[in-house]
C-alpha cells in the first residue's frame, strides 16, 4: 500500500483515489508560470542559493503541506522587472488554487506566494 505522506487520499463511494504530492506540486508549478509576469520558479529560502528551476525540475520550487481536507502550498517565484510584484503575487494564488481544486478537486487551505526576486530581460 502506498505511503499517505506521499500520496493525497480522495475518499470515493466506490474506492479510494490516490494522488501524488509531486501531480499537485506539477500542478501548481504549471499554473504559476502561466501567469503574466512570472518568469520562472525558483528553489532554496537563502537568497544565495536561489536557481532558476528548469522544466525538468520545476515542482522543486513548491512545496505541499497536506492536511485533513485541505492542502497548504508554498510557491517560489522570480518576478519579471517593471511588473507589479503584488498584483502577480495575487493571479499566481488564484490560478494556482483554481488549477488544483479543478484538476484534483482538493480544497486549497491556503497559496504562500514567495517572491525569490526579479529577473531582467536579457538585452538583444
Amino acid at each position: 500500500m502506498a505511503d499517505n505522506r506521499e500520496y493525497v487520499t480522495h475518499p470515493e463511494e466506490l474506492g479510494t483515489i490516490n494522488i501524488s504530492e509531486d501531480v499537485v506540486a506539477a500542478i501548481a508549478a504549471g499554473a504559476a508560470v502561466e501567469v503574466e509576469g512570472v518568469s520562472g520558479l525558483v528553489y532554496g529560502t537563502n537568497t544565495n542559493v536561489h536557481e532558476m528551476l528548469s522544466k525538468k525540475n520545476i515542482s522543486k520550487g513548491i512545496k505541499i503541506d497536506i492536511g485533513e481536507d485541505s492542502v497548504a502550498i508554498d510557491v517560489f517565484i522570480m518576478v519579471r522587472f517593471g511588473c507589479p510584484i503584488a498584483e502577480i503575487a495575487r493571479n499566481v494564488q488564484d490560478a494556482v488554487s483554481a488549477a488544483i481544486e479543478n484538476m484534483t478537486e482538493l480544497k486549497t487551505s491556503c497559496v504562500n506566494v514567495h517572491v525569490g526576486g526579479v529577473s531582467f530581460d536579457k538585452a538583444e
